[in-house]
């Protein structure tokens, strides 16, 4: 990352006054965090704390590179920089496939892994033959949040929804991009096919299951 970052942060390194977590969507790579690396593969995610100063990313063959996306959020205390395998995520699968939502959901950068300031991460499988997620929907006032859509086929579009619950909008997502959404917004979407992403949030707390549910009948 680089170094100098002049007015556009007003800080003299990326992270002297934020934290970020990232999670690798492509091949095994390598992350190094002031003179010490972490071997990130497939689906392993690494949270670096406020102030580290050097971090430098590379693929462990250029064949096959590593994807290292990120969420990074503004910080008030430096928490230690800890790798995180899938299996530290306690992978949970919910939902039914009379509801097409069948769902294995991975909790990457939570507080029950490891204390954060305030960035929460995660990702979300759907299964073959399963295409919405976050349906019935919800908001969280206290918190926004960022979806990343991937592992998606060429021909595979998501149909995001957000907006008000009485005002939805929909907009059409492909594979490896992101939807932000703002506190108020639901987040929801249904694709062609089956697909995975990953959610990033920050806000007031850390709590995941603090919600607001929308009626399925009050959405517009």
């Amino acid at each position: 990352m680089a170094a100098d970052y002049g007015k556009t942060l007003g800080v003299s390194s990326f992270l002297e006054r934020r934290e970020i977590g990232f999670i690798n969507i492509g091949g095994a790579g390598v992350i190094h965090v002031d003179g010490v690396d972490y071997e990130i593969n497939h689906r392993e995610a690494l949270y670096v704390g406020m102030g580290a100063k050097e971090v430098v990313f590379r693929s462990v063959e250029a064949a096959c590179p590593a994807k290292f996306y990120f969420n990074s959020a503004p910080a008030h205390m430096t928490y230690p920089t800890k790798k995180i395998t899938q299996e530290e995520a306690s992978p949970v699968t919910l939902g039914t496939a009379a509801e097409s939502n069948v769902r294995t959901i991975n909790k990457y950068i939570v507080p029950d892994v490891l204390p954060t300031c305030q960035l929460v991460m995660g990702l979300t499988q759907l299964h073959e033959g399963s295409l919405w997620n976050t349906m019935p929907c919800h908001t969280h006032e206290r918190r926004m949040e960022v979806y990343l859509y991937f592992n998606m086929t060429e021909n595979t579009n998501v149909f995001h929804m957000m907006g008000e619950p009485t005002e939805t909008r929909h907009i059409i997502v492909r594979n490896e991009q992101a939807v932000i959404s703002p506190s108020w917004s639901i987040h929801s979407g249904v694709g062609t096919s089956a697909y995975t992403f990953i959610w990033g949030m920050v806000g007031e707390n850390q709590v995941f299951n603090d919600m607001d549910h929308v009626a399925m009948q009050d959405l517009r």
